[in-house]
């Protein structure tokens, strides 16, 4: 398991469980190297002295606020540690609310919390309770140098930390002009609506995030795989279809209907298990029924 970033305790009322935070993410990022194309040589970043005009090595290198110009505050990690003592030590809860009242968009950063030795009784007590009322406590918490706005919630066998923003962090819907609620003003129909609904329930489908991968960088790292191959000599692009030509005048029915048939003919596509003995069975059954209709006039 990887090394937890972090080392403290959950808190709500007189209950301190201990924990380590661990991300609940994994990075796939393709890295690149900025490169002179002249010789292929890489291009390096120095760390150089506004005054001296010398590189600075990364042990003299420290934060400074700047509380007037040309004039700075040095601050370590000492500093940043005593700003917030017993906060950098805690998850804690001030609120519990309603976990489906916490709106998409405060969402930011997920983190797994793993009970440390002599806090599993308490976490389980926790992740259940939290499970059974559907409620996610709201907390704060400090990390690195930075206070963050939290939600624990539980999910399975683990109690989940998503770091929030804060309110002054998301914008408002009524920030941008968007249309209203009067459908009419649209010209929008109920059966256009009816439409768009039946259109998503033949798209519906259960939650496999397993399905869902990177496109783009399977086919970049295939792109950079053929170039490799060649010597870093340019190859054949790939074959591209082209974008539908757009128009400012859309009609959606239209446009949901060939949806809906594109759709069903999908569902179709996949509804064919086993049919040679599906229909062994059926004509079977047709041809044994006068059989069993013959014996009961004969009796």
């Amino acid at each position: 398991m990887a090394r937890a970033i972090w080392k403290g305790n959950i808190s709500f009322g007189l209950v301190n469980i201990p924990v380590e935070l661990h991300s609940a993410e994994k990075h796939h990022d393709l890295s690149f190297h900025l490169v002179d194309s002249r010789n292929n040589a890489r291009v390096r970043y120095e760390r150089v002295n506004d005054v001296t005009g010398k590189e600075v090595p990364w042990d003299k290198i420290v934060k400074g606020y700047e509380f007037e110009d040309g004039n700075y505050v040095l601050l370590d990690d000492k500093d940043f540690e005593r700003a917030a003592v017993e906060q950098t030590r805690a998850v804690e809860i001030e609120d519990f609310v309603d976990a489906e009242k916490i709106p998409y968009q405060y969402f930011d950063k997920p983190y797994v919390l793993v009970p440390m030795k002599n806090g599993e009784k308490s976490y389980v007590v926790l992740r259940e309770a939290l499970k059974k009322s559907g409620m996610a406590g709201v907390a704060k918490v400090v990390l690195r140098t930075k206070q963050y706005l939290c939600a624990v919630m539980p999910q399975g066998d683990a109690v989940f930390m998503f770091v929030l923003r804060f309110y002054n962090e998301v914008r408002q819907p009524k920030e941008f002009d968007l249309p209203g609620d009067e459908l009419s003003a649209y010209k929008v129909t109920a059966k256009e609506i009816d439409l768009a609904t039946q259109l998503i329930k033949t798209m519906t489908a259960p939650w496999k995030p397993e399905r869902y991968h990177d496109e783009y960088r399977e086919a970049l790292m295939e792109w950079i795989e053929k170039k490799a191959a060649s010597g870093g000599v340019d190859v054949p692009e790939p074959d591209r279809e082209e974008a539908p030509a757009t128009t400012n005048i859309v009609n959606i029915m239209d446009l949901l209907k060939r949806s809906m048939e594109k759709s069903g003919k999908g569902a179709r596509a996949q509804k064919v298990a086993a049919p040679h003995r599906a229909n062994k069975t059926s004509s079977t059954a047709k041809k044994s029924k006068p059989k069993q209709s013959a014996r009961k006039k004969a009796s």
